[in-house]
C-alpha cells in the first residue's frame, strides 16, 4: 500500500505548490493594493490633503488680489483727499460742478429745466 501512495503523493504535492503560488500572488496583490491605499491617503486624504492644499492657495490668491485692490483705492482716495483740501483749481472744480458756483460778477450761471415739468 505504501507503494500505490507513492505516485499520489508525488501527483498531490504539485497541487499544493500551485495553490501556495496562487495564495502567495494573491498577498503580493493585497499587500500592493493596500500600500497604494495608503500613499494615497497620506496624499489625499486627511485636512492637509492635496487637493485642500490646492483649494487654499487658490482662495489666498483671491483674497491678494482684493486686498490689491482695496489697497489701490485707499491709495486714490487719500490723492483726492490731497487735492480737495490743498488744490485751489479742484476746489473750484468742484465748487461749480457740485454747488453751481460761480466767480464773483463776471459769470452768469443758467439753468435749463425740461418743459415738462
Amino acid at each position: 500500500m505504501s507503494e500505490a501512495r507513492k505516485p499520489r503523493r508525488a501527483a498531490s504535492a504539485k497541487v499544493p505548490l500551485k495553490k501556495v503560488e496562487g495564495r502567495r500572488i494573491a498577498a503580493r496583490v493585497v499587500m500592493l493594493a493596500l500600500f497604494l491605499g495608503i500613499v494615497a491617503f497620506a496624499v489625499q486624504g486627511g485636512e492637509y490633503g492635496t487637493t485642500d492644499l490646492l483649494r487654499q492657495r487658490s482662495r489666498i490668491a483671491v483674497e491678494r488680489e482684493k486686498v490689491d485692490t482695496l489697497v489701490a483705492s485707499i491709495e486714490r482716495l487719500k490723492l483726492r483727499k490731497q487735492m480737495v483740501e490743498g488744490d485751489a483749481a479742484t476746489q473750484e472744480r468742484i465748487a461749480r460742478e457740485e454747488f453751481g458756483m460761480v466767480k464773483g460778477n463776471r459769470e452768469l450761471l443758467y439753468r435749463f429745466t425740461d418743459s415738462a415739468q
